[in-house]
């Protein structure tokens, strides 16, 4: 098991504690790749997020070395996009247990129709998913529905509760890069999980996405990828809430993790540039 490290090129197949009971690994590969966190709360644990469709078997397997066959209290789930939720139906059957997501991502990951696409549609969505979608016959789509909707394994968090299988934790909204898209924070260290919210890597330039597929990008804080955000204005709004946090430690959806002296500050500092609030004092 490896501390965290700041290294520019990440071991896709190591799994690091970045916080007191807190692990990651890498799942998929190239643009689809995102990571995957394994939270220890007493003799439980609990996954948040559980990346492609077909990362079932990293997972499971790293959860194994964790935390030998008991299966997890829950997944959480910061947003339904593939890339954090594919493997999410088949491992709360492997394990028996809840996908958790807010009630605002519970329409698209429970009941996907044309309807509820469009409302949920974000510029890629418009500009390429929708139009195939549109070419599909009624028996393809519905298909495709039935094997990404989370239905019978999925529940909405309840508002203001504690979060299932981690009583120390918040569950704090943050809509933007999807309606109903979460982030997860244990005050009593610091240590945040940002889900797309805020990311480490620059996914929204052409120079910044080479250097994400080939790993030669640097760590830096930046916005959840634009091309795939729902609502713009309201993701900058959520960086913003996220950064008055200051935390200690940061685990991104994607990118590498932020440790060590000062990260409260910058991570503070690119919050208020991002969503403007630096420009309002």
């Amino acid at each position: 098991m490896k501390k965290g490290s700041s290294s520019r090129k990440r071991d896709t197949n190591a799994c690091r504690e970045i916080a007191a009971g807190v692990y990651t690994i890498v799942a998929g590969n190239g643009m689809t790749r995102a990571n995957v966190y394994f939270i220890r709360s007493g003799k439980a644990w609990v996954l948040i997020d559980a990346g492609l469709v077909n990362c079932g078997q990293l997972i499971k397997n790293t959860a194994e070395v964790l935390f030998g066959k008991t299966p997890p209290a829950a997944i959480l789930i910061t947003h339904d996009h593939p890339d954090h939720a594919g493997s999410a139906k088949e491992l709360a059957r492997l394990w028996k247990c809840t996908v958790y997501l807010h009630p605002d991502e519970m329409p698209i990951a429970v009941n996907p129709s044309m309807e509820v696409f469009k409302k949920f549609a974000n510029p890629m969505d418009k500009w390429i998913i929708l139009p195939i979608m549109h070419l599909m016959s009624k028996k393809s789509f519905e298909a495709m529905n039935a094997k990404n909707s989370l239905k019978g394994v999925a529940k909405a968090l309840e508002p203001g509760a504690a979060v299932p299988g981690l009583p120390d934790w918040q569950c704090i909204p943050t809509p933007g890069h999807t309606p109903g898209h979460i982030a997860f924070f244990r005050a009593k260290d610091g240590v945040l999980i940002t889900g797309d919210a805020v990311v480490t890597a620059d996914l929204n330039s052409l120079w910044g996405m080479m250097s994400w597929v080939f790993h030669t990008n640097k760590l830096k804080l930046g916005g959840p990828p634009r091309y795939s955000s729902w609502n713009w204005r309201k993701a900058k709004e959520s960086a913003g809430v996220l950064g008055k946090l200051k935390p200690s430690v940061v685990g991104t959806g994607h990118g590498e993790p932020m440790m060590g002296q000062g990260v409260g500050g910058k991570f503070k500092a690119f919050a208020e540039r991002f969503s403007g609030q630096a420009s309002q004092k």
